[in-house]
């Protein structure tokens, strides 16, 4: 059974969803509904799929990766030269 959340609370559920943050969400519809993880995961999902049908143009794209695979890259360009460099007769 989904609870009914007050609309203040409900705004702020429905703007991290449109930032892609779907955990945070999550915890705020747990805490506004005082509910399990299980029913706010489901009542969440519900909402999103709604938003989502609703007015895909207000969801923010995918934020960029937070990875190190352009470090290292250059890590391996830099180790190649050196070891061309000291190689060279």
């Amino acid at each position: 059974m989904i609870t009914p959340i007050p609309e203040d609370k409900l705004a702020g559920i429905r703007e991290a969803l449109f930032r892609g943050q779907k955990i945070e969400a999550i915890k705020l519809y747990r805490e506004s509904a005082d509910t399990g993880l299980a029913e706010a995961k489901t009542a969440v999902e519900k909402l999103e799929a709604e938003l989502r049908a609703a007015s895909p143009e207000k969801f923010t794209a995918a934020a960029p990766r937070k990875g190190c695979l352009g470090v290292v890259v250059i890590i391996c360009a830099l180790v190649a030269v050196v070891i061309f460099l000291v190689t060279r007769p």
